[in-house]
């Protein structure tokens, strides 16, 4: 008898624990299919060593998703992949995102790199549209469904309502529409935008609604340039960009599970003391732990030890970078190329500026209009007129992968949108305007400052003020004696 009870009470016992069992795997599953799952795009929209951090900022991104438990099969990776086996890299095959820093190219997926990275496939990733990518790539797209959370960080180049790409630009407004859709879909529960580039702000200011689950947080506000960071005197770059070590530092070091959107975009708006961090969208997701987005998975934090961060803004950087090499250089040959290089990055410069006049001058009635929108920056509204002038100039008068500077002078073209010029009188005066411009050899002025420089580098930046202002002064003598006429405005 006492047999019997024994084994009828170890039947109840077993059956006691199966049903626990079962019950904690039904109350997962339930839990799963509300909850849903992260999906992650992280994108690196530039190539070359002089942007090598834009890809580094990437492959961190990536091992901070990883390390808290986003599969790779839900994380995809954007990337050129031209910096880590470059010839110029002192460590082939690794990529560091601050000075002794980890490498974090290893493991890295390289889902979309080269000729792949582009903003339609960009756009056709981000809403799982598998088939526009036919073979392209790993093939791996954003399969969300209506319980799942969105991760999106984007790092490059920006201007107003444009981001770039190695090839072509994404608009603000085909990104705002990709956005809409997806929510009209139910492509998503919620979805969080990280955004580092110049002017990040005006890509979704006054377009991104605030009833449709996205929640965005911008590098700068839509009129000011972002910062990189991190200059490596080995590799002779800049290793990261402040907004997005700020943020991924954090990442690494803080609890998720406890930490808010809200107090991740405080932390880095505070740190981020060279722009305005921006938030845009439905500004209730900041509520949101940083987990239901990176991942939720504990890790051990991560500290790194403070090193300067040596800031510069992003239009700045080539030049900031030739500096520094300019100051390191052994020989004269050296110095001498270095020179010739400083050169023509100023010539490019100067090229997009008088160029863009050129057209402010065809474009406008007379030259207080011209003036007002050479020297005024408005608010991006009219996009309607704003995106087709502006493709028609970064495809027809200078491409953004030959001469980044013209993402600083699109400015202009808000303005004209803005006083109600019509795109087709916009666009006439870019065919008469962008040809080839032959620049007065004044350039030796603007050499004469990294000469001066070389003895303090705190004296760069006020010496490339004097020494430009030098030489447009000279212009403008020049102009007023009849010897040029290259900067008058034409009509």
């Amino acid at each position: 008898m006492e047999r019997v009870a024994s084994l009828l009470l170890a039947v109840l016992l077993i059956s006691a624990v199966k049903c626990s069992i079962l019950d904690n795997e039904i109350e997962q599953f339930i839990k799963g299919a509300t909850t849903g799952k992260h999906w992650a795009l992280i994108v690196a929209g530039s190539s070359g060593w002089f942007n090598y951090r834009h890809q580094a900022d990437v492959c961190h991104a990536y091992h901070v998703l990883h390390s808290h438990g986003i599969p790779d099969e839900r994380i995809v990776v954007m990337m050129y992949d031209d910096i880590a086996q470059n010839r110029r890299n002192p460590t082939p095959g690794k990529i560091i995102n601050r000075p002794n820093g980890p490498d974090v190219y290893k493991g890295v997926p390289k889902d979309y790199i080269g000729k792949t990275v582009t903003p339609e496939n960009f756009l056709s990733v981000l809403q799982g549209n598998k088939k526009a990518l036919g073979n392209l790539g790993s093939g791996k797209v954003i399969n969300s469904g209506p319980n799942d959370h969105i991760f999106v960080n984007f790092v490059d180049h920006g201007g107003p309502g444009v981001l770039a790409f190695p090839r072509g630009e994404l608009h603000a407004k085909a990104l705002n529409k990709a956005l809409k859709d997806m929510y009209d879909k139910k492509k998503f529960a919620k979805m969080v935008l990280y955004i580092e580039a110049c002017e990040s702000g005006s890509m979704v200011a006054n377009l991104l609604p605030k009833n449709i689950n996205v929640y965005a947080t911008t590098a700068s506000n839509p009129k000011e340039s972002s910062y990189a960071c991190f200059y490596d005197k080995e590799r002779e770059t800049y290793l990261g960009d402040v907004y997005s070590v700020k943020w991924m530092e954090d990442s690494d070091k803080e609890n998720l599970q406890k930490e808010t959107l809200k107090k991740q975009f405080r932390i880095v708006k505070e740190e981020t003391n060279t722009s305005h961090v921006m938030e845009y969208g439905d500004l209730s997701i900041a509520e949101s732990t940083v987990a239901e987005f990176q991942g939720g998975k504990a890790t051990p934090p991560k500290e790194y030890p403070p090193v300067p961060l040596d800031a510069v803004p992003s239009p700045d950087v080539p030049m900031a970078i030739l500096y520094h090499r300019l100051e390191a250089a052994k020989t004269e040959e050296q110095r001498e190329e270095i020179r010739q290089e400083m050169e023509k990055i100023q010539l490019n410069k100067d090229k997009v500026m008088i160029t863009m006049k050129h057209i402010a001058g065809y474009a406008t009635k007379d030259h207080v209009q011209a003036a007002r929108v050479l020297q005024s920056q408005l608010p991006l509204i009219k996009h309607d007129c704003y995106e087709p002038v502006a493709r028609h100039f970064l495809s027809e008068c200078f491409k953004v992968s030959e001469n980044e500077y013209a993402l600083r002078h699109l400015y202009v073209l808000v303005n004209l949108c803005q006083e109600n010029v019509p795109q087709e009188t916009i666009i006439s005066a870019m065919e008469k305007a962008c040809k080839k411009v032959e620049l007065p050899d004044l350039h030796a002025f603007h050499l004469i400052g990294f000469f001066v420089s070389m003895l303090n580098f705190e004296y760069f930046i006020i010496c490339a003020f004097l020494i430009n202002f030098i030489s447009v002064s000279l212009m403008a003598i020049f102009l007023s004696k009849g010897l040029i006429v290259l900067w008058q405005i034409p009509r």
